[in-house]
């Protein structure tokens, strides 16, 4: 097993010192799903929620998010990120959310990718929690991590 990088030798928890690795474009792709009751899935593609249009403002939620990662996330670096991107795509039972975060730095942005997605799919299901009991978060992965 690997060993862990935000633990001492003592098992204490540590923020990992970044400060001589190379400065390297970093990027971050991530997934997640919500399920929702088809009559919600309706309201939402047709913008008939009364708290407004739920997509746009989950996709501006899950961008803010990958902003704020650092200050929601402990041992997470505060990075300059050079872009998030957010897409909400309604299919068969519920919405599909995506996040792709770039930055120019010493660490990776995978945190920020799952942190856009996971309150993205969290502000869907607020939105819509006045009518739909039943809508589960799933899914949520980091599917792609690269470095140039």
């Amino acid at each position: 097993m690997k060993k862990l990088t935000h633990a001492d030798n003592k098992g204490k928890a540590v923020m990992v010192d970044v400060g001589a690795k190379a400065i390297q474009t970093r990027i971050a792709i991530a997934s997640g799903h919500i399920i929702l009751a088809p009559e919600t899935l309706t309201l939402v593609n047709e913008n008939l929620l009364k708290k407004g249009d739920v997509l746009t403002v989950a996709q501006i939620a899950g961008i803010s998010a990958a902003k704020q990662t650092s200050s929601l996330i402990p041992l997470c670096h505060n990075i300059v990120l050079d872009k998030v991107s957010v897409d909400l795509i309604p299919d068969s039972n519920g919405v599909s959310a995506f996040s792709e975060v770039r930055c120019k730095g010493r660490t990776g942005v995978e945190m920020e990718a799952l942190t856009a997605v996971s309150v993205a799919l969290l502000t869907v299901y607020d939105m819509c929690k006045a009518v739909d009991k039943g809508m589960i978060i799933d899914k949520i992965s980091l599917t792609e991590k690269i470095k140039q």
